[in-house]
């Protein structure tokens, strides 16, 4: 919720109505701050030109036990407005079996240097998911990850990609209020993509889901998933995914154009021809 502080109070009692709020703005702060109990066990953001005000809201703020984070202006910035009211975690799947890619890991091979599945859960954090997760079964690619991501074991991968999404879900802090589903096999997929999708998503108007614009099938992940899908995306089995939950509900997605590619690697052939689209690096020569 966004509120103007001049309507702080009002915002504050309805607040105090609403559990499902789990997030509010105050833009251009009062003089006098109020008593501000509603607001714990939620997060709160300050947008005010004055340092000074803005430091004894925060204050008070921090001494009640609320989360809070400030930005110092006149106008308040609408992308990080709706970013941190609206924040996203990504998931990486990663605990496939390569089962196509005959004799190695596919989320192993290399693409320009770096494992496949590093380049998506980078896409991931630099592409603006306040927190990053990769679901994995094998110890190979958790040493790939080494430490840049959170990771989340799947004892039950065999069982199909929806136990994998779901242990995802599950590792999503409290005040994530959407997942973006990856696959560890679409390294062309990067962080403009993934800002191409967040922007669609917290835009006024967007439905619970958005993703990507592809080819013959309509769409394809990344898809933006909002917590009021969550509970049905828990009930699935197998290796449904999103797309069984948003199958004949054009209502419930939204479909956007983004830059990068959603190509996934299942086979050598698919792998060729995308290692072809980095040129090799000549050696340097030495003098």
């Amino acid at each position: 919720m966004v509120v103007r502080g001049k309507d702080l109070d009002a915002g504050l009692q309805h607040v105090a109505a609403r559990s499902d709020c789990r997030s509010v703005a105050v833009v251009g702060l009062p003089e006098e701050v109020p008593d501000l109990s509603p607001l714990i066990g939620r997060r709160l953001l300050l947008v005010d030109g004055d340092g000074t005000r803005l430091r004894n809201f925060a204050e008070v703020a921090i001494r009640a036990g609320i989360e809070v984070e400030w930005i110092r202006s006149t106008r308040p910035p609408f992308e990080r407005l709706a970013a941190a009211l609206l924040p996203v975690g990504g998931i990486v799947l990663a605990a496939g079996k390569s089962s196509r890619m005959p004799g190695s890991q596919k989320l192993l091979l290399d693409i320009d240097g770096v494992p496949m599945v590093r380049h998506v859960f980078e896409a991931a954090s630099e592409g603006g998911c306040h927190q990053t997760v990769v679901v994995y079964a094998e110890e190979d690619v958790r040493r790939a990850i080494d430490g840049r991501a959170e990771l989340v074991f799947n004892a039950r991968a065999s069982t199909g990609m929806a136990s994998s999404l779901q242990a995802g879900l599950k590792a999503m802090r409290h005040e994530i209020e959407g997942a973006m589903v990856l696959l560890g096999d679409q390294p062309l997929v990067g962080s403009r993509t993934v800002a191409t999708l967040l922007r669609a998503w917290r835009r006024e108007g967007s439905r619970p889901a958005v993703a990507v614009s592809s080819g013959s099938d309509g769409w394809s992940p990344p898809v933006i998933l909002e917590r009021s899908l969550w509970e049905e995306l828990y009930s699935l089995k197998g290796d449904a995914g999103a797309r069984q939950v948003l199958h004949g509900r054009p209502e419930m997605l939204d479909v956007v154009p983004a830059p990068g590619r959603s190509d996934d690697i299942d086979t050598p052939d698919d792998y060729a021809k995308i290692v072809r689209l980095f040129p090799r690096k000549r050696p340097r020569q030495h003098v």
